[in-house]
């Protein structure tokens, strides 16, 4: 599932692209019909929050895609190729195309529907002037884990199985420490690493999380095996301390952490 920090790419890239041009909308597939209402038209700006894109076409007219588990774009130049597979929605100038595969949602929203999902979704660390501290309210306020707090879409807005993961052991937090046991202090430093770690992760699609002292190969990019500290790395051993990371299920997501680098304040 793509996390924040590709969401904020794939805004970037198009916004590049296509902002500010009329474009030509279709439905290849027939699964988004209402392509119709906005081909021709100019758009205007692109929205990134958290995992959710929004259009703006003017005129009420906002395109909201999220891309969900399965979604993704490509893009490329004219001329434009001929359809394959369930293609949702292509978009397209004289110059260039963009299309869009297997997202969660594609669909229009007017300006109020637009807001309600907004005010129904927590801060955004990659938003430039994001205010953190609804966040940190709502997990000083809640008994329940860390873990499943600050991939709450309602809390913190982006974060997903990878950040989560990464952010809680560079963080040496146990995933299963209350909300409401996290200081400030604590909050502000993953917010601030969260921040770092998402905008160098739209660079090159790469998400590394390891310091280059923790890898096995210290110098250079980071080799394959070495990029994550606990995400997919159960059974085998942690960088720093070489405890077997563990893995469970937690609210229909794999979490993965290191029971010695990540004992909460009980010891646990």
């Amino acid at each position: 599932m793509p996390e924040g920090n590709e969401v904020h790419r794939f805004r970037d890239r198009q916004a590049a692209t296509f902002i500010g041009r009329n474009v030509r909308a279709d439905s290849p597939s027939g699964q988004f019909p209402d392509a119709a209402l906005l081909d021709g038209r100019k758009l205007r700006g692109i929205v990134a929050h958290g995992k959710h894109l929004g259009y703006d076409f003017g005129r009420e007219l906002i395109l909201h895609v999220h891309l969900g588990r399965f979604g993704d774009f490509t893009e490329g130049k004219m001329p434009l190729a001929e359809p394959k597979g369930a293609l949702r929605l292509r978009i397209s100038t004289r110059t260039d195309w963009l299309e869009l595969r297997g997202p969660s949602d594609c669909s229009i929203y007017d300006q109020e529907k637009w807001d309600k999902l907004m005010a129904r979704l927590g801060p955004d660390p990659l938003e430039k002037g994001s205010d953190p501290h609804p966040a940190f309210n709502r997990i000083a306020a809640s008994k329940a884990p860390i873990a499943l707090l600050i991939m709450d879409q309602s809390v913190i807005s982006g974060i997903g199985n990878i950040y989560r993961a990464e952010l809680l052991y560079r963080a040496r937090l146990s995933p299963f420490q209350a909300g409401s046991r996290i200081d400030l202090k604590a909050f502000q430093a993953i917010w601030k690493d969260a921040r770092k770690l998402m905008a160098d992760g739209m660079i090159d699609r790469r998400i590394v999380t390891t310091r280059p002292k923790d890898r096995p190969h210290p110098r250079g990019k980071a080799e394959s095996g070495e990029v994550h500290y606990v995400y997919r790395r159960q059974g085998k051993p942690c960088l720093v301390c070489g405890t077997a990371i563990k893995s469970r299920e937690m609210a229909g997501r794999t979490l993965y952490w290191c029971p010695s680098c990540q004992k909460d304040s009980a010891g646990k």
